[in-house]
């Protein structure tokens, strides 16, 4: 695999993983829209948390999210320039939009290296990331891995930038 591809999840055959080919609008448009629960969303973040580099902060996150009845998924990616590493969270919705997928419906968010007894700001996206998901995702339901509750947008950025 290149760096130019990636893994999604078929949701409709349920074969996993396949390796990513970007599929036209076209094609998008004519499948089902289906939903995960989320527990199989957060496994999957869980999963491909391993799959981080994150050779500065030794913390692992991952990102599954369904975006018009497909699956994407993101890790954080650090490099020396550690203000320009890139979060999960931005890397599964930049594969998502890049593909050309539909309404961002779920996201799940998995960050492996904290301790079961973390507090929830430990776990939370990051400012970049709540106005990515602000921009790209408004309606998504958001679950982050260790907390029960189900965040919207709002309640991660309740003051969202807008133009």
């Amino acid at each position: 695999m290149n760096s130019h591809q990636g893994y999604y999840y078929n949701l409709l055959s349920a074969e996993f993983p396949v390796s990513l080919s970007f599929q036209s609008d076209q094609s998008l448009s004519k499948r089902r829209k289906k939903i995960m629960s989320r527990e199989e969303l957060l496994v999957l973040a869980r999963e491909v948390a391993l799959r981080a580099y994150c050779p500065y902060s030794h913390f692992r996150v991952g990102t599954a999210l369904v975006a018009g009845g497909e699956l994407y998924t993101g890790v954080n990616v650090e490099i020396s320039s550690y203000g320009l590493s890139l979060c999960a969270e931005r890397s599964a919705l930049a594969a998502a939009i890049s593909a050309g997928a539909g309404p961002i419906t779920q996201v799940a968010i998995a960050c492996i290296d904290t301790t079961p007894t973390a507090p929830v700001h430990e776990c939370t996206p990051c400012g970049a990331c709540r106005q990515w998901l602000a921009d790209l995702a408004p309606d998504a339901t958001i679950y982050i891995d260790g907390v029960s509750q189900e965040f919207s947008v709002a309640d991660l950025l309740p003051y969202a930038f807008r133009l």
